[in-house]
Order: C-alpha cells, then sequence, then structure tokens
C-alpha cells in the first residue's frame, strides 16, 4: 500500500526556536502548517535547550538591534498569550578596555537607534558592582533592555500556540528524503508528506539535508560546554541583587558571557562563546571527546573577576552551535528550488532574534516582501558556493 500523502501550505523541519516561530507565524496567518522534529520533545540534542538565553538590543550590527524592536514585542505578546513570566529584565552590562573598539561601535549603534543605555566608569562599576574585579580597569556600557529569556518555558509555549493555532506538531520523526518540485514532498520514517513550500530550519543537520538538494552551506558545528559555577554566598550574583547578564570583551579570542543566577539555585551560568568541531550525530555517544580548553580559560576568569563565585564548575552542560564563517544568520531561498527556504547559522545569538527571524522565514515561505533587508543574510555572500555546488 503506497504511503498516504497529505497536502500542506508548508512543512517546517526542525522544532528548535527558529523552526517553532516559523511555523507560529505560518499558523497566525492561517497557513495550513506541519512542523516535524526528528527527536522526540522535549530534547537536548540541539541548540534551543536550557533554561536561559540572554536578550538584547545591544550589538555591532545595526539591522541586528532593529530587528531586536520588533522581537521585544513579539516576546511579549507571546507571554500575553501564555500568560506566563517568558522574560525578565535585567540589563545586560558589556565590560571592555575603554579603547575597545567593538565597545565604542556598539555604544554609538546604541545611541544612534536611541537604545536606553549607560556608560559607567571603572568607579562606577566598582561602586555598583563590588562583586567583579577589572584588573585591567574596565569601563562598562548597560543596555537597561536587556535581560534573560526563559529558553525551555518559551519553547514549550510557543509549541503549544502552534497547536492552538491549528498547526500540527510531529515529533520522533527523521527526514529521510526531500524531493523538490512545484510541490516539495517531504519523506519521513513515518510517513510522506507534500507541501508548496518547505522551511528548513534543521541546526546542526541542515548540511545532511541540503546535500541531495545539491547545495553545502559553510557552516561550523561545534559542541559548547555551559557551564555553571557555585556562589560562595547564595544569592549574591542574583536577580535580586539587581545583578545583570554580562558581556566581557578583549579578554580572550571569543566573548565570555553570563546570567545572574536562577536557573540553578546558587549557580551562575559563565559560559565562553565558542567551543570545539563536533559531528552532531556523535553528540551523545560515551566516546564523543570533550576538549576542556575553554573550561579553563573561564576558572582562570572567575577566579580573576569574579571573586564570590569557586573557581571550579559545578554543572557542566553540553550545546550544540551551528555558525556561519562571518557569523550571520542565512536567510534565504534554495538558489535552485524557490519554493524551499533555508534558515541556518544561528548559534550563540540566534535565540532572542527568532521571532522575527521567523517571520522573515514565514515571508519567504509564501513569496511574500520580507520585512527586512536581507542582504547580510543572503546565500550568495559566500563566494564559493558558485553554480558547480549546485
Amino acid at each position: 500500500m503506497a504511503a498516504q500523502k497529505d497536502l500542506w501550505d508548508a512543512i517546517v523541519i526542525g522544532a528548535g526556536i527558529q523552526g517553532c516561530f516559523t511555523a507560529y507565524h505560518l499558523a497566525k496567518h492561517r497557513k495550513r502548517i506541519l512542523l516535524l522534529e526528528q527527536f522526540f520533545l522535549p530534547h537536548s540534542r540541539g541548540s534551543s535547550h536550557g533554561q536561559s538565553r540572554i536578550i538584547r538590543k545591544a550589538y555591532l550590527e545595526d539591522f541586528y538591534t532593529r530587528m531586536m524592536h520588533e522581537c521585544y514585542q513579539i516576546w511579549a505578546q507571546l507571554e500575553h498569550d501564555a500568560g506566563t513570566q517568558l522574560h525578565r529584565q535585567t540589563g545586560l552590562l558589556l565590560l571592555g578596555m575603554k579603547e575597545n573598539q567593538e565597545l565604542k561601535t556598539i555604544q554609538a549603534n546604541l545611541s544612534r537607534q536611541r537604545v536606553e543605555h549607560q556608560c559607567l566608569s571603572s568607579e562606577e562599576l566598582k561602586q555598583r558592582f563590588p562583586n567583579i574585579r577589572l584588573p585591567r580597569g574596565e569601563v562598562g556600557l548597560l543596555d537597561n533592555s536587556g535581560g534573560v529569556i526563559y529558553a525551555y518555558k518559551a519553547l514549550r509555549a510557543l509549541q503549544d500556540a502552534i497547536r492552538q493555532l491549528g498547526g500540527i506538531v510531529r515529533d520522533g520523526e527523521k527526514v529521510v528524503e526531500i524531493n523538490p518540485g512545484l510541490l516539495v514532498t517531504v519523506k519521513t520514517t513515518s510517513r510522506s508528506y507534500q507541501a508548496k513550500s518547505l522551511v528548513i530550519t534543521a541546526g546542526p543537520w541542515t548540511n545532511q539535508l541540503l546535500r541531495p538538494l545539491g547545495i553545502e552551506l559553510p557552516l561550523q558545528t561545534l559542541r559548547i560546554n555551559v557551564c555553571y559555577w557555585r556562589e560562595m554566598v547564595p544569592g549574591s550574583y542574583g536577580v535580586s541583587q539587581a545583578f545583570p547578564c554580562f558581556l566581557w570583551l578583549g579578554l580572550c579570542p571569543h566573548h565570555i558571557y553570563g546570567l545572574p543566577t536562577g536557573e540553578y539555585p546558587g549557580l551562575m551560568k559563565v559560559s565562553y562563546h565558542h567551543g570545539n568541531h563536533a559531528d552532531p550525530e556523535e553528540r551523545d555517544c560515551p566516546t564523543a571527546r570533550t576538549d576542556i580548553g575553554d573550561v579553563q580559560i573561564l576558572s582562570s576568569f572567575v577566579r580573576d573577576h569574579l571573586p564570590d563565585l569557586k573557581p571550579e564548575p559545578a554543572v557542566i552542560e553540553s550545546c550544540m552551535y551551528t555558525n556561519t564563517p562571518d557569523e550571520q544568520f542565512i536567510l534565504d531561498r534554495h538558489p535552485k528550488y524557490d519554493n524551499i527556504v533555508i534558515g541556518a547559522g544561528f548559534s550563540g545569538h540566534g535565540f532572542k532574534l527568532a521571532p522575527v527571524v521567523g517571520k522573515i522565514l514565514y515571508e519567504l515561505s509564501m513569496k511574500l516582501t520580507p520585512s527586512y533587508d536581507l542582504a547580510p543574510f543572503r546565500i550568495s555572500r559566500f563566494p564559493s558556493l558558485g553554480k558547480a555546488h549546485l
């Protein structure tokens, strides 16, 4: 007996935060939408799990700051509709030397876009945050809009909203074949589906789906160690003490970031914005090697800069990153099949931007005029991806 085929307006592959917001926008516009996820939900195999993420408007790139204005509105709407708190404003403190060019560019961007912020001298930082040690005389830039998104709660609220809007979420169905055409056929481990358009938001598995479609994107998959550090005095780095999220610039090749205590009692998340190359299929294998060079960097950082934390991690979790060479997103149609849309390269800063990313992917899938300039996100910016790859 032939496999049953359902016709959908759109199929979205990957139920991480980007795929969920894409499905959410499609369902809100009364499209018949199917969201496919290869693992059973909830799971921790990709990039969208865990309890918390930083949200901010402070960016080097002005296009992200502009997108964040609308992201905050959509996050607030989802929070209202879900009837549960998904966001907490704590402020985001950027730290670096006065001459740090990134700090200067971010400050200029916030000023230009009229985002409320404060510039803090070393002395002001010592007064406001006495449990941060500034051995080099760093200055601070406080993005008042910054805070914490409760990631797991947000993802669950979004999946509930998709179902309430009439969308279908099917987990435990791995996509094994995509056949392009006027209607795209998607075969999973369970059955086959057909759709007028397809959106691929598959994180580390993106290229596995794209190679048979004649394209391979320059995506780097990394395993990140997410570290939590115990407070010596409970609450000293907590939200109740008005301690902000922070991003420390210029100390290491990659940024070090932290969130106030909350997800685990008495533990503060402080992590390194980089990791080690990893095959997503081997992420959970017992033999998977974990390089702890970044943990050693963080231990030194905690000892030198956060004296009220114990300088050995109390908990180490792992997360997958999928990045492009320039660390900007890919939001584009397949170069050959214009009803196949690709969203990729979000890791490290994509969660907060997902409300607008999902809106853009919805617009691309429905062949609507995008709400934002997509020049920074086009596949064509990578010159190595010529016609030979198609």
